[in-house]
């Protein structure tokens, strides 16, 4: 088990000599013992990639892990302006605030509910947002606050805007979009890049609209699959953080292409949560790095 007087440290920049040298000797000086060290060296980009946990030797008390990780956090800053790094560190066991949004199909909002009671997803689950009043007795059942927010043409702006001072006011880390079946404006979108990740069926471009899965019938698909993304202004084309696929054959119909696209969507989903919730995602450019 990862001791809670553990740190998570991510960072990128660009490739040279002496990246992992210098940052074990930080961590080392500190009595810092690393357990898990994962590292992607891009030759194409030329930039280097970076994600260790390393847990404290000291007493264990929470003063004192707080106070090795600002002790670690000080000396890590002229190391990382030397080269020029984009990086966090943070405590291992710090859980995430997150609020989903959800529309009618409730598969994603209830895997998630359920793997963050049983303790699989190192999330808080704050609160849910929903243009429907559909899973609001769901949702307080599991002792999370529900909001619905309904969302017209008309009142689209204020929506948003409800949206954002609730994130606000409640200090949320990551907003998912666990079947939201509304598009989020440029300007948000923009506001919260890296911290908004949607779901969608990995049929896309080829079968838009209403009921994929019945044209992707119709059209004889072999597979049926899900991306999890980050959302940016581009519609369902942020950078990618996980997919999953099935195959499929003639025997199965609409109906059992709509259950394989369930699961996959459901999938997909918890692990992208799971892997930004680790920080083992890192956003360069259209693409991500996950260091598993």
């Amino acid at each position: 088990m990862p001791s809670d007087r553990g740190m998570i440290l991510t960072l990128d920049c660009p490739s040279t000599l002496g990246i992992v040298h210098a940052v074990s000797e930080v961590l080392l000086d500190h009595g810092c013992n690393i357990m898990e060290l994962a590292q992607f060296n891009d030759p194409r980009a030329g930039h280097f990639f970076l994600r260790a946990r390393a847990d404290t030797t000291d007493g264990g008390s929470s003063t004192s892990a707080e106070s090795s990780l600002d002790a670690v956090e000080a000396s890590l800053r002229p190391v990382a302006e030397r080269f020029g790094m984009n990086w966090t560190l943070r405590a291992a066991d710090a859980k995430p605030r997150v609020l989903v949004m959800v529309s009618k199909f409730e598969h994603c909002l209830n895997d998630l509910l359920f793997r963050t009671r049983k303790g699989d997803l190192p999330i808080e689950i704050v609160a849910v947002v929903s243009n429907h009043p559909d899973h609001q007795r769901l949702v307080e059942w599991h002792g999370i606050p529900f909001f619905h927010i309904p969302v017209t043409r008309e009142t689209k702006p204020q929506a948003e805007q409800e949206l954002l001072d609730l994130v606000d006011r409640m200090s949320i880390d990551l907003v998912v979009l666990a079947r939201y079946m509304q598009i989020l404006s440029d300007s948000l979108a923009t506001r919260m890049e890296g911290r908004v990740i949607n779901i969608h069926h990995s049929f896309l471009p080829s079968f838009k609209g209403a009921k994929p899965y019945h044209q992707a019938y119709e059209r004889g698909v072999k597979t049926v699959g899900a991306t999890a993304h980050y959302v940016n202004s581009e519609l369902d084309e942020g950078p990618i953080i996980a997919q999953r696929v099935v195959e499929v054959d003639h025997t199965h119909g609409p109906e059992d292409l709509v259950a394989a696209g369930r699961d996959t969507e459901c999938k997909a989903l918890s692990e992208a949560v799971r892997w930004h919730a680790e920080g083992r995602v890192i956003l360069h450019g259209s693409k991500t790095v996950v260091l598993r």
